[in-house]
């Protein structure tokens, strides 16, 4: 049978036919989902992006219209959440800022660098990575409150301090 007459048989409260369908729907996906993965050189696991989608196709099974094509219907479903999947890992941007405790005062981190030499290196850094350093490293402010200052999230603010913070280290290192 045809996934869309399988679909049909499934609609129709056909459970061997649902069996059949979703059976047969993980091995394309996984083709699909492989594939696409390999050209994304992403480190996401396969399994859960098919199991992802073939939830997906059950919880909106209803919405496939009978007189329609089952494939183009399923194939935006499994690109929606490859998609899906890809903004996760994207968003997946932990800075342990604790690693950086040291560097979060000029002061601290080398008590022989005077704090005006930081803040003349301070310059050469991009104006948002300038602005995230001068308020947490010199001004004493949290991350919250600087993310609150910039209109930027909390994890924005920690990865512009991490830049910002080895940036200017490398500036420092050359300037000695």
């Amino acid at each position: 049978m045809e996934w869309a007459d399988l679909m049909r048989a499934a609609n129709a409260g056909d459970e061997a036919a649902y069996a059949r369908l979703l059976k047969g729907l993980a091995i394309e996906l996984r083709a699909f989902v492989r594939g696409a993965l390999a050209r994304s050189n992403s480190a996401v696991d396969v399994e859960d992006i098919v199991q992802e989608t073939l939830i997906a196709i059950h919880l909106k099974r209803h919405t496939w219209i009978d007189t329609e094509p089952f494939g183009p219907w399923m194939r935006a479903i499994a690109r929606h959440k490859f998609i899906d999947a890809m903004r996760r890992i994207g968003r997946r941007v932990h800075v342990p800022i604790e690693d950086f405790e040291n560097l979060l005062s000029a002061e601290e981190a080398n008590p022989d660098t005077p704090r005006s030499d930081v803040e003349k290196h301070l310059p050469q850094l991009p104006d948002r990575q300038r602005g995230v350093v001068q308020s947490i490293a010199l001004d004493g402010r949290s991350i919250s409150e600087t993310a609150k200052q910039f209109a930027m999230s909390e994890g924005a603010v920690r990865v512009a301090l991490h830049r910002g913070v080895k940036t200017l280290a490398g500036v420092m290192r050359g300037a000695v």
